[in-house]
């Protein structure tokens, strides 16, 4: 029997941290900026970084020679608010790679700064950058870095003021509705459309799934943005809006699922209209603000029973998780690109494990020719033939390591030139992967990877290698 539902590519995959059976789900909820509906990127937050510019020029801050640079930034990395940097660490705290302004910091600069640093993400010294909304924060912050060192910036006197006035004009940006305006009237620039979106949310409908919008746009971009994306693959007389059970706009997350927001129904979808709402909150409506808990009292599920999907790490799935117990999907578009680069290097990455394995096996030998040599030295015993078995050996090793330094430089490049892979940290996992490994279920890089997977699949976690149980060479 043949199969409706698309073929899966590795790109694609839905990747799971904890088993997670879809036939147990009975609602999912939906953020859509760069969930339900994905961005140019480039184009997106060049816009945004424009618009944050002219906010500060307001201030007096001399921006005009200043450009957007997406290339040089990535999800998860850090801002340092201490120190003015930017930084990348493995899932243990520990930084492995930082820049200041425009410069990256040399080995011995990083150490002197960091030796003593485990990065925490509690700590009010750091901002985690935990979606692709960040990108124009960090190339301002890098590029406004370097002015400040030469000339301090008016009414600035610590990299903390730097970036909460950063913080404020991007508010200003994404919140003030000149951004989103730019969008609604050129959305063939900005918008990246995904055809099997919509067939994706109609199985899950068609399987028993109540699907709930929530998100922090305000109804009247959400209803404008969604009816250029949706509509033209609805099926005739249908609109996005038949596709969900409830749809919350305004929603204030992360204090949506946290805190006992109020809530109002919006009464003019024309004008945008609202309505204080009292009492249960009915399907089919539109409401503005609430919260989690008055969702979970209107369909009458157990929280496990939702599954939240979104783009932000700690907004989208980490309150979700930690306040609710919803089960959690992270959406994070750079996985194809990643995975894609994985594929392509896949040879040269085997090389150099092999290399390495290689590597470590003679330096096991190296040191047990020096123990050696130190106990022929404490029997004072000849140890001619050792001395030169070492020479040999730490031989052996440099030429090794010049055949791996060309193929660990360019695995540490993959993906991103400036910061490597997103998931990785030199040899570990970064601080990105230990997050999304912690917080959401599953993973993936859009929405539509669901289909493959049907509604009723059991995605079960992979077993895991311990240390001790990976076989040593």
């Amino acid at each position: 029997m043949t199969s409706s539902t698309p073929d899966c590519p590795p790109t694609r995959g839905v990747f799971c941290n904890r088993t997670l059976n879809l036939r147990g789900v009975k609602a999912i909820g939906y953020d859509m900026d760069y969930t339900l509906i994905h961005y140019f990127v480039k184009e997106w937050e060049r816009a945004a970084f424009e618009h944050c510019c002219a906010h500060l020029k307001t201030l007096g801050w001399p921006v005009e020679g200043l450009y957007f640079d997406p290339e040089s930034f990535t999800l998860g990395l850090t801002f340092d608010l201490e120190l003015g940097n930017v930084v990348k660490a493995t899932r243990f705290g520990y930084v492995v790679r930082a820049q200041h302004g425009n410069e990256m910091l040399s080995f011995a600069e990083l150490r002197r700064s960091y030796t003593a640093t485990v990065l925490d993400l509690e700590d009010q010294r750091f901002r985690f950058m935990n979606t692709l909304f960040e990108l124009s924060r960090a190339s301002l912050w890098c590029q406004l870095i370097d002015l400040h060192d030469r000339e301090p910036l008016p009414r600035i006197k610590t990299y903390r003021q730097l970036y909460q006035t950063i913080d404020a004009a991007l508010i200003s940006a994404h919140q003030g509705g000149a951004l989103k305006e730019d969008i609604v009237a050129n959305p063939q620039r900005f918008v990246d459309l995904d055809p099997d979106v919509v067939p994706t949310l109609m199985d899950q409908r068609l399987a028993g799934k109540e699907l709930i919008l929530i998100t922090n746009s305000d109804w009247s971009y959400s209803q404008k943005i969604m009816n250029w994306c949706f509509n033209r693959f609805m099926p005739k007389n249908q609109t996005w809006r038949d596709l969900f059970d409830l749809i919350i706009v305004a929603a204030n997350k992360p204090r949506f699922f946290s805190d006992a927001g109020p809530i109002y129904k919006v009464v003019d979808f024309g004008r945008g209209l609202l309505a204080p709402h009292h009492g249960v909150i009915e399907s089919g409506a539109v409401y503005h603000g609430g919260n989690a808990r008055l969702v979970e009292d209107a369909l009458g599920h157990e929280g496990s029973q939702f599954l939240y999907v979104g783009d932000h790490l700690f907004g989208d799935v980490y309150v979700t998780k930690d306040v609710l117990r919803w089960r959690t999907a992270l959406i994070v578009r750079e996985l194809e690109d990643e995975i894609s680069a994985s594929i392509t290097t896949a040879a040269a990455n085997t090389k150099l494990a092999s290399l390495m394995a290689e590597k470590s096996q003679l330096e096991r030998t190296h040191s047990l020719l020096r123990l050696q040599r130190r106990q022929l030295v404490v029997r004072n015993e000849p140890r001619q033939d050792t001395d030169r078995e070492i020479e040999q050996t730490s031989a052996e090793l440099a030429t090794l390591d010049e055949r791996i330094a060309p193929l660990a430089r360019a695995a540490s490049e993959q993906g991103n030139q400036v910061w490597g892979p997103l998931m990785r940290a030199g040899v570990d996992k970064s601080l990105f992967a230990r997050q999304v490994e912690k917080h959401a279920d599953v993973y993936t890089s859009r929405v539509s990877n669901f289909r493959a997977e049907t509604p009723y699949a059991y995605l079960r976690a992979a077993r895991v290698l311990l240390p001790h149980e990976t076989p040593r060479p």
